[in-house]
């Protein structure tokens, strides 16, 4: 075929080649293609068209199209066919693109992806805010596996009866053993209970005081007025009763030690015994409180003897308290000592009934204190104390103030009138007036005008207390406190005021104090605190054996928990101690020390030992003016002492738990320093879990000075122990007996609870005393302590968690016998009232609380 007669179609095909041809030279060329028109719409030249699969396709229209589809156009085709160059240029061609939103569409969009990221953003801020916060309050915690001791098997023969007491020497106790290194239940199986025996002991009058009559006491003391007798009580009252023994197999305590405090242990108190001669176990017509008048009362009878029931209708307690002073005034100082707090004048509870019960009477205030052990009844009131020449020839003795915390709507219960009955009546009637009880009441609401008005006053007064107990109340409320030691920085700690009961316990304390310049001590009590022994006994041991320990070491010492099963003797104790001071220890726990916790210790490991810089004399913090008016500062160096400093030296604070360093701790409250001067690190602190604690009067003058002129002050279990750390002062903890529910193993029961730096109970994160505190679930002491309040209600026959009560005893050993016990906490002891007259206020009130 010639090429004259190619037809169309071939031609066609031909053109097709070139195009495809020209397309792959189509990238690299220089020439634009512009798009031409004519008048049929074809192009004159197809082979210069750039159009191919690869290039955008392009519409002929001048005005984009906004809302085409990606499809092609139906006039596509011809652009084809269109002259690369026209007479004109037009127009580049726009993309047939998807679907574009309307600007107003696109604006919203846009406003509201903003403000979703502004909320996420404010949301994360603020939940960082909100765990930093809850981690400082310390309520952000990861929880904790189930703590080791709750595998531990329980001990049984604390529930043991008068039926099967044996002699403390002969007794087997349950634990501790040296085969309790095995907590399974298989190594030391429990005893078995001992059969009901038709032989029944006797009980015997416990008599802790001394011979008041010998020539000895009357030739340094004089001599001793009774308080009790030509009194308005009916009778005189019975002496508390004891057993001799202890219930077999009996466990011993597993920290302190009564044979150190110089307790006696070979004697066991049951519930009859201890509050029989304060109206328990007898009825409201005899003058008792109708409660304890079932179950096993075998023996109840030696109580009384002779005598009788006491009928305590009536009774006035202040206006007894106020007599026995009086009475016994010769036996205390006789100077006079003003009040130290001009501005505030104390008001006195006052009683319309015939008894004044102001409690400032006679002053009275002594010097040396040295008592043994004997019987004899005494009084106790309200008088002065401070240290003078004794008069005629004699010394005198120092007088302290018992201050049981209470609250302005706490609710009495009959349990609760006993145990004040019986307090009162050991500490102050029977001693001839070494001790004053009073109440310190809180009154929460504080626009009562309390310290402005006296008709207030006495309103509120006899509102917040049971009528014998009125003359014995001191009211007090934040606001007040806020008046006297104004001035403060107000951290909220907490969300906290720094004036409030929580973090200022002992502010009403120090104001009591300058009130009252009577006394030497006081005594700091909570009113659900407890002790199964004779009060003045265990105050009375308490206050010698404190008196008798050295300064050296001593805030070492008292910053452990004494282990007798671990440590040894005490001699062995206190040697252990300064080794571990003085050269430190491997233990691991060393590594989580605090970083800044006392001078000249450096950042141990494990594997290193670095001691510890013992306290000698005050330890005053950096950059921080105290109130330095009676600091006391040690007589020679500590390497040149020889245990002689500080003994016979009263303490300025005893506290019933370890002094422990809480720097480096989990304790939340540890960074609770109010007013000092933190730029170069925490001031050195001690601190002390239970405010329970006795105070020395020099030791509350230097709280009152450092908090009103200084404007310093630290959380409530922190301040008295952080200003005697500072001021040089001499604070003993006193190892009492403690005693646990489970047979924990010896070694790791030390290692837990002295869990501290080189050995001590604090300082270091694995410290007990933070986030670690559950240890404490199973102890007699402590303030969350459950084995307390359960060990109490079983004592008095209650039936708890299914073992116990009345039928039991009857069934069994009879009434539980425990030796003397502190306890603490024990609450809502609501005992059954039979009997009720209407006339009969107790026993309504008693009544009202079980309906």
């Amino acid at each position: 075929m010639s090429s004259s007669q190619v037809t169309p179609e071939a031609h066609t095909r031909l053109n097709v080649l070139k195009v495809a041809k020209r397309n792959r030279q189509g990238p690299y060329a220089s020439v634009p293609a512009y798009e031409t028109s004519s008048l049929d719409g074809e192009s004159s030249d197809p082979e210069k068209g750039r159009f191919t699969p690869e290039t955008p396709n392009y519409s002929s229209d001048r005005t984009p199209s906004s809302t085409s589809s990606c499809a092609t156009p139906p006039h596509a085709t011809s652009d084809l066919r269109k002259p690369m160059l026209s007479g004109r240029p037009s127009r580049r061609l726009k993309s047939t693109t998807c679907y574009k939103l309307p600007n107003r569409t696109v604006r919203y969009l846009c406003l509201a992806l903003i403000s979703t990221i502004l909320i996420l953003i404010f949301s994360l801020i603020r939940l960082s805010f909100v765990s930093s916060r809850r981690l400082e309050l310390g309520l952000l915690r990861r929880p904790l596996p189930p703590p080791l001791w709750g595998d531990f098997p329980f001990l049984e023969r604390y529930y043991g009866g008068i039926r099967s007491l044996v002699l403390r020497t002969h007794n087997d106790p349950e634990y501790p053993r040296a085969a309790d290194e095995d907590p399974s239940p298989a190594a030391t199986p429990p005893a078995a209970a001992t059969p009901r025996s038709d032989d029944f002991p006797h009980s015997e009058t416990f008599n802790p005081y001394p011979e008041y009559a010998s020539k000895e006491y009357t030739s340094r003391y004089g001599l001793m007025q009774d308080c009790i007798a030509h009194t308005n009580l009916s009778k005189l009252l019975p002496g508390m009763r004891a057993y001799r023994g202890v219930p077999s197999g009996l466990p011993d305590a597993v920290m302190g030690s009564a044979e150190v405090m110089g307790l006696t242990n070979d004697v066991c108190f049951e519930r009859y015994g201890r509050y029989g001669p304060y109206g328990y176990g007898y009825s409201l017509a005899k003058g008792g409180t109708g409660t304890g008048l079932h179950g096993d009362r075998q023996g109840v009878e030696d109580i009384w003897g002779s005598e009788g029931e006491v009928d305590y209708r009536g009774i006035d307690w202040s206006q007894l308290q106020q007599r026995c002073v009086r009475l016994n005034k010769q036996r205390f100082d006789q100077s006079t000592r003003q009040s130290e707090m001009h501005s505030f004048q104390s008001l006195q509870a006052k009683r319309d009934a015939p008894a004044a019960s102001n409690v400032t009477a006679t002053p009275a205030e002594p010097v040396s204190f040295k008592n043994e052990t004997s019987s004899a009844p005494k009084l106790h009131g309200s008088t002065s104390s401070d240290s003078s020449d004794p008069p005629s020839g004699k010394e005198t003795i120092p007088r302290t103030a018992f201050i049981i915390r209470t609250w302005w709507d706490y609710k009495y219960s009959v349990e609760d009138i006993v145990f004040l009955r019986a307090l009162i009546t050991e500490m102050s009637l029977l001693s001839g007036g070494e001790y004053s009880v009073h109440l310190l009441i809180h009154v929460k609401d504080v626009n009562a005008q309390i310290w402005a008005s006296e008709e207030v006053y006495q309103d509120v007064l006899h509102q917040s207390l049971p009528e014998e107990f009125w003359g014995l109340g001191t009211l007090w409320s934040e606001r007040q406190m806020g008046l006297v030691y104004g001035g403060l920085h107000e951290s909220f700690y907490r969300d906290l005021p720094v004036h409030g009961v929580y973090r200022s316990t002992f502010m009403p304390v120090q104001w009591f104090a300058q009130q009252h310049p009577e006394y030497d001590f006081f005594w700091h009590w909570e009113m659900d605190a407890r002790y199964t022994g004779h009060f003045y006994h265990l105050f009375d041991r308490m206050h010698k054996w404190t008196q008798s320990q050295p300064r050296k070491g001593l805030w070492e010492r008292s910053g452990r928990f004494y282990i007798p099963s671990v440590h040894g003797t005490w001699e062995d104790f206190k040697q252990m101690v300064r080794v571990q001071t003085e050269m430190g220890t491997e233990s691991a726990n060393n590594m989580w020390s605090g970083l800044g916790a006392g001078k000249g210790r450096g950042k141990a490991t494990a594997k290193t030992r670095q001691g510890d810089k013992p306290i000698w004399g005050p330890e005053r913090p950096l950059l921080e003016k105290l109130y330095a008016n009676n600091d006391v500062e040690p007589p020679t160096t500590y390497e040149k002492d020889r245990y002689q400093w500080g003994v016979g030296e009263d303490a300025d604070l005893i506290t019933l738990n370890p002094l422990f360093d809480p720097d480096g701790t989990e304790w939340i409250l540890a960074d609770d320093i109010t007013g000092y001067n933190t730029t170069r690190g925490m001031p050195p602190r001690r601190a002390s879990i239970v405010t329970t604690s006795r105070l020395s009067r020099r030791l509350l003058n230097t709280m009152h000075h450092e908090t009103s002129i200084m404007r310093h002050t630290a959380f409530s279990e922190m301040w008295p122990a952080t200003c005697a750390l500072h001021h040089g002062l001499k604070a003993v903890y006193a190892p009492h007996p403690v005693y646990v529910d489970r047979k924990w193993p010896l070694d790791y029961l030390a290692a837990t609870f002295n869990g501290g730096r080189n050995g001590a109970a604090g300082g270091a994160r694995t410290s007990v005393f933070g986030g670690r505190e559950h240890n404490f679930l199973g102890m007699t002491w402590y303030y969350n302590a459950g084995f307390a309040p359960n060990l109490w209600k079983r004592w008095f026959g209650f039936r708890v968690d299914g073992n116990g009560g009345e039928e039991e005893e009857v069934a069994k050993e009879g009434r539980m016998c425990l030796p003397g016990i502190i306890l603490h906490p024990v609450k809502d002891v609501r005992l059954v009232v039979e009997g009720n007259e209407g006339n009969n206020e107790l026993a309504a009130d008693e009544a009202e609380e079980h309906t």
